[in-house]
């Protein structure tokens, strides 16, 4: 017996995800267990917190009011509704129980979320405009407590149960989420979230089942007793594109929410496989966005001290600071220096190797570490210009960062033609941190190593723009999901790296930013984003300087006379 089953373009996805879980759940666990020993402290992120109840790959939608823990805004601060997550068919329901909670308070929404459940992103899209609320794309980073947290005490007190910190860095709204976020009043997208929709599918599947039906005879009459399914089997399915019902309600629902045609014309124009996403003025045409802004004008400390006040400030006179008490100085005291802010920001230091065994004839590299700042590319090139036309390898050890300062290091690196492998640079003596120190030819001691070296998020980008590309095989590459995929595309494939390394946005349920992909050397390889097997030590290592042809990173033979390791004075 044939029957068809009429499922979301979801269902077979979902299935196929649900089985990759354990195994993506195993590799992460591994990762994580290991990065505080392999990745240097960039930084203390102690205080913020990314809730381990959301980071696997099938939490659904959550929503929290949020308090601000911005700096100063005590005792007035911005709140909102947090809403991270995948949209199901019970969401609506949980956001309209909020709501009941929080009575007239309209309180702005930020969205995180990878899309799902086409008929509930309209519900909550026509929930959010009754309600008269305003929306942002953004993730929202607790402190202390975050929801599903348990015994967490620390907001006691305080007036609100949660606290943390909005941003749109590397936030989204993808596939359903769009329509749901046609609901808000105002619509604002920032400029480092990412917005994309793609084409509505419909799959039929077939399915084959098997009965056994028992029977009872009585007095020569049959009598059915039972009938239990044996077996069933999916024997195919069709997959079609948007129907004309459903494009004629999603037309229907946008012309309601006061959003142009242009959004269902680049969903029908876009394969359910890929995600377009929308740039700011196109959204402001299609009036999807209702202005330029970010979700600073939701958020920002600074909004409560208007006259009068968002009607998402909240003034909680217990949170006030108490005055500070007077200090009379003393004359001779020294005051307390507050330390001063780390600059994580990425440094790049001229390096001679130090390793004994080269004893002088040793190569010559540029080490790379730390974040990539808009700054990044700007301070490579003033290096670069240093050092006239030698070619140095590019020594990186990085957790990432700015997705755009690093496609344009890429481009630059590969434009000077230049190496590059994955290690840390560990300095022997003068350290360049050090004040006073400055060796005289502007090459400092040092050694590259695997131990402690990583290369996360933006980083393998700026990794490929070199011309030579090596990673050791103890050295953790990892991936994620990131914004701007056409112009990550378009990159790779100038880079001759293969398109899918990087996970894409339209993942459902995959969570973009806390699960890291880490990649194997086998995986680089075949990717294209190594050119080898080898470690930093074939571009760095201390006997490559006896190799014909010579290396240009070797100094030249009439300067090897000249001793090339600096010691500082005692």
């Amino acid at each position: 017996m044939v029957r068809g089953r009429r499922l979301s373009n979801r269902a077979g996805w979902w299935r196929g995800l649900v089985r990759l879980v354990p195994v993506v759940a195993m590799a992460m666990a591994a990762f994580a267990a290991n990065a505080e020993d392999v990745f240097p402290k960039w930084s203390d992120l102690t205080t913020w917190t990314e809730p381990k109840v959301w980071s696997d790959d099938i939490s659904p939608m959550r929503f929290a009011v949020v308090r601000s823990s911005a700096t100063g805004c005590e005792p007035n601060c911005p709140e909102w509704i947090s809403a991270e997550g995948a949209i199901e068919a019970g969401t609506p329901a949980q956001l309209k129980r909020i709501l009941k909670k929080l009575g007239r308070r309209k309180l702005p929404i930020i969205v995180n979320s990878p899309g799902g459940n086409v008929d509930a992103a309209l519900q909550l899209g026509r929930i959010i405009r009754k309600n008269r609320l305003d929306i942002a794309v953004g993730i929202t980073r607790f402190s202390d407590c975050w929801p599903g947290m348990k015994d967490c005490r620390a907001n006691d007190g305080k007036g609100a149960a949660y606290f943390g910190i909005a941003s749109d860095g590397s936030a989204m709204c993808n596939s359903a989420c769009p329509l749901m976020f046609a609901g808000g009043v105002g619509r604002v997208v920032g400029g480092w979230a990412h917005l994309g929709v793609h084409q509505i599918t419909t799959t039929h599947f077939r399915t084959k089942r098997q009965y056994r039906t028992t029977y009872r005879v009585v007095r020569g009459k049959k009598y059915k007793v039972t009938t239990e399914t044996v077996t069933q089997d999916n024997i195919g399915y069709k997959t079609y594109e948007m129907s004309k019902a459903l494009e004629k309600r999603l037309s229907a629902y946008l012309r309601e929410m006061g959003v142009g045609r242009g959004v269902l014309d680049v969903m029908k124009a876009t394969p359910a496989s890929d995600i377009r996403q929308i740039a700011l003025d196109d959204m402001l045409t299609m009036k999807l966005v209702t202005s330029r802004d970010t979700l600073d004008i939701l958020r920002q400390a600074g909004i409560c001290r208007r006259s009068p006040a968002p009607a998402n400030c909240r003034e909680i006179p217990a949170n006030a600071k108490p005055a500070k008490t007077a200090v009379v100085a003393v004359r001779g005291a020294t005051p307390s220096a507050r330390p001063a802010p780390v600059d994580n920001s990425m440094r790049f230091v001229l390096v001679r190797s130090s390793d004994p065994k080269c004893g002088l004839d040793c190569p010559e590299w540029i080490a790379a570490q730390g974040t990539i700042t808009p700054d990044t590319q700007k301070i490579f090139r003033q290096l670069l210009d240093t050092v006239g036309g030698r070619r140095l390898p590019l020594i990186v050890s990085s957790p990432g960062g700015d997705l755009l300062s690093a496609l344009a290091m890429g481009r630059l690196i590969r434009d000077r033609k230049l190496d590059v492998a994955i290690a840390r640079t560990d300095f022997t003596g003068c350290k360049p941190q050090d004040k006073g120190c400055a060796p005289p030819d502007g090459f400092y001691p040092g050694v590259a190593t695997d131990l402690g070296a990583g290369c996360d998020a933006a980083c393998p980008i700026m990794l490929a723009g070199g011309v030579r590309r090596f990673v050791g095989p103890k050295v953790p590459v990892s991936v994620q999901s990131l914004a701007f995929a056409e112009r990550i595309r378009s990159y790779l494939a100038e880079m001759s790296v293969r398109q899918h390394l990087f996970p894409p946005m339209p993942l459902d349920r995959f969570d973009y930013k806390r699960n890291r992909l880490r990649l194997e050397p086998g995986t680089m390889l075949t990717m294209g984003l190594t050119t080898g097997p080898e470690s930093a030590n074939h571009l760095v290592g201390p006997t490559v300087c006896k190799a014909e042809p010579r290396p240009q990173n070797c100094p030249a033979v009439s300067a090897l006379k000249v001793d090339a390791q600096f010691t500082p004075k005692p």
